[in-house]
């Protein structure tokens, strides 16, 4: 009998482990199922290149997946039962692909979304760009826009960064701000601090600093302090939720949603069930965790996958340390920064900018992609018989390895 693994999600952490799952197990002793709600793979990283009308290269799952032996459900996942093992679904083409899969083993890789806060009229009002409906959303209301409106990007962080200087240099026309509660890159090295104020300038993007957003009206924004900054379109990048369905579940989750697990990235109170990227708390160097970001999710992928084989087949776990080298931002298409940092993602002086680091992001994006497709990074395929396919007991629960 196939040992059943079902993979939830085929964003950059579940494409790339339903991938390298395929070629860590025989096809006859293995059987994966691939469940994701759209046909194609989202880059989502380039969200905001498809948000001021760039058109990105269609990636069709089952062409990413043909011949490999990953079975492609087009479905939503609408609940998941970890005592009995089973995913609802409900088909995107209709109530009879709806249903129940069985699991022996489950590879949760559901991904977040955009967290709106509860900012009263975020919802309502603002824009996101944490998926492609949010962006093609906010392409169409761009182009709307007159010369001359203001836009305002609320979050200071990577997303906002890259959203506010992308929307300033494709359109030149608009009047482009961003808001952020602390300062403008403050977790920068000097250097890239530097930089980025310079393309800021640059393009004519207005920094709001030390500035904390209370609420979004329909064409501004308010502040703490009561000041109101207009905004006929507002774009909120102040980070990410969790999908809701984990904590749901009888999972060991955190206060936010994501799920407890090893350094294998298998949960620490069922043991069937493997948690990736951002749905998971993973603990990096020091112990401090791991932020959500495809720079994390895509090595939990490679180790949850690796520690799965592993276990199936009696080989020997992974044991690759989970690390940062950079943070790669892209500042419109001509310029770029990257922040070299410390294993646990602290600057240090060095800093990559101007168009050799636009460049470089871009090898980055398109790497990723590729990896997507080639999850062992061209290296050859070794699939191993099955030796052992009874669950293990559960491990202790605790604090993550």
């Amino acid at each position: 009998m196939q040992h059943r693994i079902v993979v939830l999600g085929a964003g950059y952490t579940g494409a790339v482990a339903a991938g390298r799952l395929a070629k860590r197990l025989r096809r006859e002793d293995a059987a994966i199922t691939l469940v994701n709600a759209e046909p194609d793979f989202v880059e989502r990283v380039r969200m905001h290149q498809v948000a001021v009308g760039q058109d990105l290269r269609h990636r069709s799952l089952d062409e990413m997946f043909a011949g490999t032996g990953v079975v492609l459900r087009l479905a939503r996942v609408t609940g998941v039962d970890v005592d009995r093992r089973t995913v609802a679904v409900t088909g995107v083409n209709g109530p009879a692909e709806s249903g129940e899969l069985e699991y022996d083993t489950l590879v949760y890789a559901l991904g977040s979304s955009w967290n709106h806060q509860d900012v009263p009229g975020t919802v309502e009002h603002a824009h996101e760009i944490s998926g492609r409906p949010g962006a093609l959303r906010l392409r169409e209301r761009l182009a709307r826009l007159d010369a001359g409106q203001p836009v305002v990007v609320v979050g200071g962080g990577l997303t906002g960064l890259e959203a506010a200087t992308e929307i300033a240099e494709a359109r030149p026309d608009l009047d482009v701000a961003l808001t952020a509660r602390g300062g403008l890159g403050d977790w920068l090295s000097p250097k890239g601090r530097r930089h980025l104020r310079k393309v800021f300038a640059a393009l004519g993007v207005t920094a709001h600093e030390n500035v904390d957003v209370t609420a979004v009206g329909a064409d501004h924004v308010t502040t703490a302090d009561g000041t109101t900054v207009p905004a006929a379109v507002t774009v909120w990048t102040t980070g990410f939720a969790v999908h809701p369905i984990a904590r749901a579940t009888s999972l060991d989750v955190t206060g936010t949603g994501q799920i407890v697990v090893d350094g294998t990235m298998r949960s620490v109170s069922h043991p069937d069930v493997y948690a990736i990227g951002d749905a998971a708390l993973v603990a990096g160097p020091g112990g401090k965790p791991l932020r959500m970001s495809c720079a994390s999710g895509t090595p939990t992928a490679w180790q949850a996958a690796d520690a799965i084989a592993a276990r199936l087949t009696g080989g020997k776990l992974p044991n690759a340390p989970l690390r940062y080298f950079n943070q790669c931002i892209s500042l419109g298409r001509r310029e770029g920064l990257i922040q070299y940092v410390t294993a646990d993602d602290r600057a240090v002086r060095a800093a990559l900018t101007g168009r050799l680091a636009a460049g470089y992001k871009e090898v980055v994006c398109k790497a990723a992609a590729w990896g997507v497709a080639n999850p062992t990074l061209g290296l050859p395929t070794r699939r191993r018989p099955v030796a052992r396919r009874t669950p293990e007991p559960a491990p202790a629960t605790g604090t993550p390895a």
